[in-house]
């Protein structure tokens, strides 16, 4: 079942890399705070290094200036997340996570089966807000789309 409004950001342990490998819980990174989560197929993929992340980066302050925390999330490892994030010069505050077995993707029913491109289970492109761990606004693109889950169109339809 995928994850609806008002749902909780289910429990689950990511990782990210400062200064070594981490483990972060969903927990630590939603509870009281605004986040903007937006998820990718995969790093240095075409859509995603051309467009989604670019458009986040562009974009950040506006988000942090409205208090939002922003949080990019690929079925990548760690080690992928950070080199993309270097080769795309992603400003310190956007945290790019690992969701390397896709737990949380997979617990937010948000996964999809790219196994014919050679890259197995990953996340579907999408952006959800949420407030202390509550989702507050959701969006999901149709497969081998890029519209409703860009910062554009976020910042456009943020409440």
């Amino acid at each position: 079942m995928t994850i609806q409004i008002g749902d909780r950001i289910p429990e689950v342990v990511l990782k990210r890399i400062r200064g070594g490998v981490e483990a972060v819980d969903t927990p630590s990174l939603f509870e009281g705070r605004k986040v903007l989560l937006f998820a990718v197929p995969g790093a240095f993929t075409p859509t995603c290094s051309e467009k989604h992340l670019p458009g986040f980066i562009a974009r950040f302050d506006e988000f942090r200036h409205r208090g939002i925390d922003v949080v990019c999330m690929a079925v990548n490892d760690p080690f992928v997340m950070q080199a993309w994030g270097k080769s795309l010069d992603a400003p310190e505050g956007l945290q790019l996570i690992s969701d390397g077995n896709a737990d949380l993707t997979k617990a937010m029913g948000l996964e999809m089966d790219a196994s014919g491109y050679g890259m197995g289970i990953r996340a579907r492109r999408f952006a959800l807000y949420a407030e202390d761990g509550v989702v507050r606004q959701l969006f999901v693109e149709a497969p081998g789309e890029y519209k409703v889950s860009s910062a554009e169109y976020v910042l456009e339809h943020l409440g």
